[in-house]
């Protein structure tokens, strides 16, 4: 998923997408230990986007704390 994409999603939509994709990691993980992975690029492309969320979700938490602030 693009950065821009995320970063038009509210807060609630990111705390959703992050859940529905560490629930994919999870899948991936059992497919993995199970011997029948199919597709293993999923696993960098899987966290690299939940690695993003994360980010953006702290920025916004920063960006609403300094805007509390100088207020």
């Amino acid at each position: 998923m693009k950065i821009q994409e995320l970063r038009s999603l509210s807060r609630e939509e990111l705390i959703a997408k992050e859940k529905t994709l560490k629930e994919e990691l999870f899948k991936l993980n059992l497919e993995r230990y199970e011997g029948r992975l199919q597709r293993p690029h999923l696993f960098r492309q899987v966290k690299k986007d939940i690695a993003r969320i994360e980010t953006i979700l702290h920025e916004k938490k920063n960006n609403k704390q300094k805007s509390s602030i100088t207020s």
